[in-house]
């Protein structure tokens, strides 16, 4: 195998799969990538046995061939050499790397070692079982990722927790203005949610897609699918998609998503992208979700999470507990802590509605939780709607907008 390749090409390509590569000695070829150079196409695999991410690479081809690399040491190589590459493979267990005046020789694994890719049609999976497709525009899925991953929970023993959950349902009121519709490809909007969960909070994204039927005359008519896609999977995923759109979402490249029997797979750009999903069944998110909370208020999003940041300097680290007291036009933010000292900011409150007439309670968070919570969402004002000190409080956008209306985060409150 011979070629060369841009020292830009190379070390792109290489970054974009440094968190898939196993760190462990347990399997040695899982810290490799195969580089497979053919006239046809020339791309990288790798994977972590949990996760797999193939991607093409723009080569100069020589002379064709495969094999498998060290990512990690030929990533410090082409970080410190200046200019192109030339690669030259002296068998299976070595290959040469030249670049301008420097030399090197790394000791490679025989191709055949590595994981095989699995081979998928559109219309069968690795097992042979049926694939649904979802399609939906690269910015959207970005932003649905963004806005709940961080509720996710981490290396929870709750497994199913460490994961968002993927809902696809037919179509309702998100988009009965549309009505229930297919295109010319036999393609039905359905609704794609996005859930993340930890337990003590919980973040909620509805946004419109496509299901593909695999037969063109066939139209899917599927009540619902439920998925669980690992919280680092989607990490590394959000990376490839366009993190801008919004007015011209129908325009831009969508991303199509494979579901198999145990495993999604993502096509983003000619980029593919596998994982296995999380087995077991996902919290009921819907039962968790406050629909009656009586009293709203309406706060400056930017303000709040300022002064959450502020006060929240001198509360327990690990709690990260502030309390914050509600009333009528002014809220207040307190923290203490008994070793050093304690903190109170007050915030305007732009409207309030309670079926009470006035507002006047206090309640205890995780300001973490409250800062992220509000972070993920863009609008200028927020709501909170609030039952009591001991239920779960809603923060959604106050903005107005008809898209904002399909985001929702949930947050039990602490005692403090």
């Amino acid at each position: 195998m011979k070629f060369s390749v841009t020292k830009q090409e190379m070390q792109e390509k290489l970054s974009n799969i440094q968190n898939i590569v196993e760190k462990k000695n347990t399997m040695p070829i899982l810290s490799h990538f195969l580089l497979s150079a053919e006239k046809k196409d020339s791309y990288i695999i790798a994977t972590d046995l949990e996760t797999a991410l193939k991607e093409p690479i723009d080569i100069e081809l020589k002379e064709e061939g495969k094999i498998c690399i060290p990512a990690r040491k030929l990533f410090e190589i082409v970080r410190e050499i200046e200019g192109d590459l030339f690669f030259e493979s002296i068998d299976e267990q070595w290959i040469k790397v030249i670049a301008g005046n420097s030399n090197f020789r790394l000791a490679c694994l025989p191709p055949n070692e590595f994981p095989v890719w699995p081979e998928l049609s559109p219309t069968s999976g690795i097992e042979g079982e049926e694939i649904e497709e979802i399609d939906i525009a690269s910015s959207q899925l970005h932003e649905m990722i963004e806005k709940t991953i961080y509720s996710a929970g981490e290396s929870d023993t709750r497994y199913t927790l460490n994961g968002l959950l993927f809902h696809v349902t037919a179509l309702s009121g998100l988009a009965e203005k549309n009505g229930s519709k297919h295109d010319a490809e036999h393609r039905m909007q359905h609704i794609l949610t996005v859930v993340g969960t930890d337990g003590h909070r919980l973040a909620l994204i509805k946004a419109l897609c496509f299901v593909r039927s695999a037969k063109a005359e066939t139209i899917p008519q599927y009540t619902e699918r439920k998925m669980i896609v690992p919280k680092k999977a989607l990490s590394e995923i959000r990376r490839f998609l366009s993190s801008s759109g919004g007015l011209n979402r129908e325009e831009e490249e969508e991303v199509k998503i494979y579901i198999g029997k145990n495993y999604i797979l993502l096509n983003v750009s000619g980029i593919k992208f596998l994982t296995r999903l999380i087995e077991g069944t996902y919290p009921n998110y819907e039962q968790v979700i406050p629909l009656s909370n009586e009293i709203k208020i309406s706060l400056n999003r930017e303000a709040f999470i300022k002064a959450l940041r502020r006060v929240s300097v001198m509360s327990r680290e690990r709690a990260n507990a502030v309390r914050i007291d509600f009333g009528d036009n002014i809220l207040t933010i307190l923290s203490s802590n008994p070793d050093i000292g304690e903190a109170k900011e007050e915030l305007a409150i732009l409207s309030t509605s309670s079926s009470s007439g006035g507002v006047d309670l206090s309640i205890g968070f995780n300001a973490r939780y409250l800062i992220e919570a509000l972070s993920a969402i863009n609008s200028e004002n927020v709501m909170l709607e609030i039952q009591d000190p001991l239920s779960s409080t809603l923060l959604c956008p106050a903005s107005g907008r008809e898209e904002d209306e399909n985001y929702k985060c949930v947050i039990m409150p602490m005692r403090i």
